[in-house]
């Protein structure tokens, strides 16, 4: 009888483990989403460099029964110049949206919502990232949703668009009034 070598069987079985994980990638929710281990969670403590002259946030602030957006941000990131004029729409409607001001120079910062307008209702700096890492902040423009008792609801990675105001961001804030 022949005897079959496991390096015989080896390329099967990877590339069979390949496509199954494939599959799985392909037939989720929102293929292009990314999972946040975050959602449902209490955020994460606020630790954060002033801002000058801006209004400033904390932990107290994610707490205090208002529902809430806190955006990830940087004068450097393209997207996030895409999405502003939309974030300050949001904020003119009254939804209170908190700025993170992510590995940026203040000046750049400060340039940028000179520019853009500031549709923040409070704001800080990540200057090192630090905090990103532990709300798990892959890259930015991230939002989250956050309950008024802190617990986040909604992580976005990626601009925030129309589509994705009324498709993701509008159902979140929904949620989060009726829990």
């Amino acid at each position: 009888m022949a005897k079959i070598s496991p390096l015989m069987i080896a390329p099967p079985l990877i590339f069979g483990a390949f496509a199954v994980l494939a599959g799985i990638g392909m037939f989720r929710d929102d293929p292009n989403a990314l999972p946040s281990a975050r959602e449902g969670q209490t955020a994460p403590p606020v630790v954060l460099t002033d801002f000058a002259g801006k209004p400033q946030f904390d932990d107290a602030t994610l707490r205090d029964g208002q529902i809430k957006l806190v955006n990830y941000w940087a004068s450097w990131c393209a997207p996030c110049r895409v999405e502003h004029p939309n974030l300050q729409a949001l904020s003119d409607e009254g939804i209170p949206v908190y700025g993170i001001n992510y590995k940026d120079k203040l000046e750049n910062a400060e340039a940028f919502l000179n520019e853009l307008g500031d549709p923040y209702t409070g704001i800080g700096r990540d200057e090192q990232g630090r905090m990103a890492l532990d709300w798990g902040v892959y890259g930015v423009p991230e939002t989250y949703v956050v309950d008024g008792d802190g617990t986040i609801i909604l992580r976005f990675a990626g601009p925030i668009t129309q589509r994705v105001i009324e498709g993701t961001i509008r159902p979140a804030l929904e949620k989060a009034k009726a829990d």
